[in-house]
């Protein structure tokens, strides 16, 4: 597994949790509005053996010191479902009590399920990029025919017994008030769901012609989208 980064505390990313983030390299997506765009190339790169255990080793030094006062661990991307040995790693966190909260973007579901099937993650967060129709406009290379994955993770997710939360970060050029109605009967249930507004952080991968929506249009969208996901809610 490829580490990106480490972020030594959080109180936002792990819900009732203080955590910590650790980002992996890679994804099998291009979303035009990711904002980690510098972790997007890790998949097709290879990483020192000595720089990558020099990071393993500053994390579970820095875990193994804060046992007892930091709560869990947020594992997110790019995708961290990319690599193989993802379970490895969680295992190793898991050994020294931590909870887990994995970010993914749903189009790894068997690995996911092994994950869940061995009891390494405690609550996932789930992407949502668009409507069925139009989640290619979202998503960019890589998504072609990721659908039956997203579906098949949504399934396992709903099947699991675990927390979960499903989300969408809503851009102006990509999304439209009429593509919520699409987008919220895809998904309908009364799992927490999420929209969070577009916001360019300097790193965005094609930020040409995307802008954040205003609170009147998110507060429209919310409305449709209730129809569908009654716990829908606008984080941010």
């Amino acid at each position: 597994m490829r580490i990106g980064g480490f972020q030594k505390l959080t109180l936002l990313d792990y819900p009732g949790c203080m955590a910590c983030i650790v980002f992996t390299m890679g994804c099998n997506f291009c979303c035009p509005f990711c904002h980690n765009a510098g972790l997007l190339g890790g998949q097709a790169q290879e990483a020192g053996r000595k720089e990558e255990a020099a990071a393993e080793e500053e994390i579970f030094a820095y875990l193994k010191k804060r046992q007892g006062l930091l709560d869990g661990l947020v594992l997110t991307g790019g995708e961290p479902l990319l690599w193989k040995d993802t379970a490895d790693f969680l295992r190793k966190v898991r050994a020294l009590g931590y909870s887990i909260k994995l970010d993914t973007n749903g189009s790894f579901p068997g690995r996911l399920k092994g994950l869940l099937d061995e009891g390494l993650v405690d609550y996932v967060a789930m992407d949502i990029k668009h409507s069925r129709e139009k989640y290619p406009a979202a998503a960019g290379c890589g998504c072609e025919g990721i659908l039956p994955a997203v579906e098949e993770s949504l399934g396992i997710l709903r099947g699991s017994g675990i927390p979960f939360e499903l989300r969408t970060t809503l851009v102006k050029g990509i999304h439209r008030e009429e593509d919520m109605e699409a987008l919220a009967a895809w998904i309908a249930g009364n799992q927490p769901y999420y929209l969070q507004n577009y916001v360019d952080s300097g790193n965005v991968l094609q930020p040409e012609g995307l802008s954040s929506f205003s609170p009147e249009e998110l507060s429209r969208m919310l409305q449709i989208v209730r129809r569908h996901c009654p716990a829908a809610e606008i984080r941010g």
